[in-house]
Formats: structure tokens, C-alpha cells, sequence
């Protein structure tokens, strides 16, 4: 069983996750070694470059090593026949809770306003928020969209939301469907999680009609994907006052320019998209499980849906 590694990361840890994990196959990474691409069983991947895939006659399945897919999708010549599978990893789950959770307190306790008064050496005490009160608001609630309402349940918050394409039925969450209950979600909301694929259907969600839909001294929180926002839209949100605050993982270009005006703004808290990293020994476990399942002549989990797009 041949596995084909194209990804710009390294690929040591991977090769140590493949050994471990499926110490009968030969794992060949793109760029490093000598390939014959027509005995290819299974590519792991991460960005490839377009047509590489379909040069591959004998893959059984594509295994995508993150959790967006929008960058996989874009090769036009992507095999159709070929099974594509998401990577639903408790790793990558529990990064994007803790990254999720991290703005929420952020936000919630208001911790920008303590950094300015620290700046100026002022000791200036301000009443706690009730978590009780505060309405969170989730866009996207997948895999990742789930773990973090299950863990801010857990810390107390109790008016938590949800908006999904479909409807979901979880407990303490209430359910936000398509586009006619859109607004209601954003009026509802006091701390937006945009935790969306890149899809037709949300790319640039987030503009000006919408973000002044949510109540005045609202915060955003990024960690899906850069093409939910129209950047200055939000920019503008962000110098009228209506929007307080925003932190952003993820962003139309990456990396973000250093010339782009989030740079200078202090109520805008930039990562360079490190909300959940891929963890190889953990994914390579799931990735595992996929293709024993096709080997056993069965369906891996998580297929990607070309027709939606995640």
C-alpha cells in the first residue's frame, strides 16, 4: 500500500505517524522522493498543486489534512470518482474550543479595556459580566461549531446559539436555520464565532447588511474561513464603535498583508491562522481508520459533499 504525503510542511512527523500507524505502507512525499504516481493508493494532502491529483490512475481515496477543504477543491481536475474525506480530528476540535473559548472570555471580560488602562497605569476596578446574560451567537455548527457551545456551556454561558444550513438539535443551544433566520441570529448575538467553511453560500456573509444586524458594541470572532468577512466592511463597523471589538485567525489573503489596516487598528487581535493546527499522530490515527474502512470494502466517514462544498 503506497501513500503519497503533498503538503509545504514538514514531513518528518508524518512519516513517524505512518509508521506507527500503518506500519505495512510506504509513505512517498512529493518533492522529496522518486514517485511512480500510477501506484499511488492514498494521497495525504494539504494544498497540492492543480492536476496532480488526477495524475494519480490508481488512488482510492483523497484524504484532506485539514479541516477546511475549500483549498482542495479549487483544482478543477480533482478525480470525481475518488472518495474525499475531511479530517474530523479530536485534536483539531479541541484546538479550535480553546481558541473559541480564549475570545470569549477575552471579549467577554472585557480584557482590552484592562490592557489600555495598563498602558496608562490605571487601576480602575469594572463589574464582571454575567455569563448567565451573555448571548453568544456560532456560525457553523459542525464538528468544531459543536465542541466549542458543549464548552462554553460548561463555563456558565447560558444564551447560546447556533446557525446552520440544517437544523440541529443540541441541548442548551438554540437552533438558527438558512438564510430566513439569519437575522434573528445576528440580532440575538453579542459575540459573534464565524466558524464557517468557504463555500458560495458564505463567502462574505459578514458585510455591512449583516454585521449592523448585530447589536451596537458587538464582537466577532474569526476562526472558519477570511472569505466569510468583507474586510472593509468590518473595518468600518470597527471605526464607527457598532462593532467593539474582533479577532481574526483567518483571512482573504494569507499572509495578511503588511500594508492591510487590521495591522494598526487596536480594537483588531490578529493570529496567522493557528486557531487548530493539524496534529499528525492524532490525524494520521483518524486518516487510519478511513482507509481501513475502504479496505474492508466500506465508506470512510466524513466524505466530502463536491456539491456543497465541505
Amino acid at each position: 500500500m503506497n501513500l503519497l504525503y503533498v503538503s509545504p510542511d514538514d514531513a518528518k512527523p508524518w512519516r513517524a505517524a505512518v509508521a506507527k500507524h500503518l506500519p505495512d505502507a510506504t509513505l512517498f512525499v512529493w518533492g522529496e522522493d522518486p514517485v511512480d504516481l500510477n501506484t499511488v493508493d492514498y494521497a495525504l494532502t494539504w494544498m497540492p498543486e492543480p492536476g496532480l491529483l488526477a495524475r494519480m490512475t490508481n488512488l482510492k481515496a483523497i484524504f484532506n489534512l485539514g479541516a477546511g477543504v475549500d483549498a482542495l477543491l479549487r483544482d478543477t481536475t480533482i478525480p470525481k470518482n475518488v472518495p474525499i474525506v475531511r479530517l474530523v480530528d479530536p485534536r483539531l476540535s479541541s484546538g479550535m474550543t480553546e481558541y473559541v473559548v480564549h475570545w470569549v472570555l477575552h471579549f467577554h471580560r472585557d480584557m482590552p479595556t484592562y490592557a489600555r488602562q495598563q498602558a496608562k497605569r490605571s487601576w480602575v476596578q469594572h463589574e464582571n459580566a454575567d455569563t448567565a446574560k451573555r448571548r453568544v451567537g456560532i456560525l457553523g455548527l459542525g464538528e468544531l461549531g459543536q465542541a466549542a457551545a458543549h464548552a462554553l456551556l460548561m463555563l456558565g454561558f447560558e444564551s447560546i446559539a447556533g446557525w446552520s444550513r440544517s437544523e440541529k438539535l443540541l441541548p442548551g443551544i438554540e437552533s438558527f436555520v438558512g438564510a430566513e433566520q439569519l437575522d434573528a441570529f445576528l440580532a440575538r448575538t453579542d459575540i459573534l464565532v464565524s466558524l464557517l467553511p468557504n463555500t458560495k453560500a458564505t463567502q462574505g456573509i459578514l458585510n455591512k447588511d449583516t454585521l449592523a444586524t448585530l447589536p451596537r458594541g458587538a464582537f466577532v470572532i474569526n476562526g472558519g474561513r477570511g472569505s466569510a468577512v468583507v474586510d472593509d466592511d468590518l473595518i468600518q463597523a470597527l471605526h464607527s464603535g457598532h462593532i467593539a471589538g474582533a479577532a481574526l485567525d483567518v483571512f482573504n489573503t494569507e499572509p495578511l498583508p503588511e500594508d492591510h489596516p487590521y495591522w494598526s487598528m487596536n480594537t483588531v487581535f490578529i493570529t496567522p491562522h493557528v486557531a487548530s493546527l493539524t496534529t499528525p499522530d492524532s490525524a494520521m490515527q483518524v486518516i487510519t481508520e478511513g482507509i481501513e474502512a475502504l479496505r474492508r470494502g466500506g465508506v470512510p466517514a466524513n466524505l466530502v459533499d463536491l456539491a456543497l462544498g465541505y
